[in-house]
């Protein structure tokens, strides 16, 4: 097997290690080879750290000379909180650098590399990109069209209800689906549901894994017209994460100091057929540095993210029950598609088992 792929899978499985952590910046991993051994080997741990090329480098120390460093994507040759890692690797001596992908942020995007080229270090770039790109697939969205990654996720009966006719949810799917998706807050910055889904389930939206359990997410609610229940427990939360309550213009004054009085921030954005225009909040977004959301529900809301296309990923929960009922709420409300040859695809499917339930991931066409 060609080495160049073995050390970079090694890179990219390091990287892997700090899933969650390092957001808004890219997950990376380095290791140094000489020989046919690995000298060092390091990670992007954290956004503000030290980044992986650095963090390989000083595993290996002096043994660096003259040997490969192996990073999935481009050093970077810019001040931002760390210095760059292009000084770090010309100053250790490194001979060739492999590079899984070249960095798509506006600011390196192959600036790095030339540098690398003018002072005599090797540069091969490509190894394994698809891979490097599966799994900084939210950064990549995020730096070139200033937009976080959105992963809708449904969790629905076998005829597609979310909820029975009188509002009744509790709990459609069973432990372990849900054990999982908690393990997915500890992935992302932010959990948005709609305010149906508030009145009806009145959740948290807290993660509580043991792994990610300290990690506070921004909280959102779409509330075109402020009716979040000021007792809602998502108010009383002990780590008290942020809540972000998006409304549309127009929304009441007095409702808004009210909900800002129970720590709410409410963000107004401008109306769109008389509701939140869901793109300008994702913009919003982007500008706090939210890379990647991760939206619950319910039915109306997950209606207008499909329809404005701004879902990237479906996470789709079967469990093996019948709701019934033409007035029970279903997963994707909305007018629909008019047509069959309308409706949005889902590409690239996985499927997964959680005991009974099914799960079912994909692309969003």
């Amino acid at each position: 097997m060609d080495p160049h792929k073995i050390y970079m899978r090694l890179a990219i499985e390091l990287a892997k290690k700090a899933l969650g952590a390092t957001n808004p910046n890219p997950m990376v991993g380095a290791c140094v080879v000489k020989g046919g051994r690995v000298l060092g080997a390091g990670y992007h741990r954290k956004a503000g750290l030290s980044h992986a090329e650095v963090n390989a480098l000083k595993s290996a120390g002096k043994m660096s000379g003259g040997a490969t460093l192996y990073v999935t994507l481009e050093p970077c040759d810019h001040y931002g909180r760390t210095p760059p890692c292009t000084d770090a690797i010309i100053e250790s001596g490194i001979k060739r650098v492999v590079i899984g992908m070249k960095d798509p942020n506006p600011i390196n995007n192959g600036r790095g590399i030339r540098r690398l080229r003018r002072r005599g270090i090797e540069v091969l770039v490509g190894v394994l990109e698809g891979e490097v790109r599966s799994i900084n697939r939210p950064y990549i969205k995020f730096v070139t069209r200033r937009l976080p990654f959105v992963t809708l996720k449904l969790a629905q009966s076998l005829d597609g209800k979310i909820a029975t006719h009188t509002g009744d949810s509790r709990w459609i799917t069973g432990k372990d689906s849900r054990r999982y998706v908690h393990a997915l807050r500890g992935e992302v910055d932010a959990v948005m549901v709609g305010v149906g889904t508030v009145l009806r389930d009145d959740p948290r939206l807290t993660v509580r894994t043991r792994r990610v359990q300290r990690k506070k997410i921004t909280r959102i609610i779409v509330d075109s017209h402020l009716r979040t229940p000021l007792k809602a427990r998502i108010f009383k939360d002990k780590d008290r994460a942020p809540v972000l309550i998006a409304a549309r213009e127009g929304a009441g004054a007095s409702r808004r100091k009210a909900l800002e009085k129970k720590g709410a921030e409410v963000v107004i954005t401008r109306p769109k057929d008389g509701r939140v225009d869901l793109k300008d909040l994702l913009r919003r977004l982007a500008l706090r540095g939210i890379m990647h959301v991760l939206v619950e529900g319910g039915g109306e809301l997950a209606a207008g993210i499909l329809k404005e296309r701004l879902a990237d990923r479906m996470l789709l929960f079967i469990a093996p029950k019948i709701i019934g009922g033409r007035d029970a709420v279903t997963s994707v409300e909305g007018g629909g598609a008019g047509l069959v040859s309308g409706a949005i695809r889902i590409l690239n499917l996985n499927v997964k088992r959680f005991s009974e339930d099914i799960l079912i991931e994909g692309d969003v066409s």
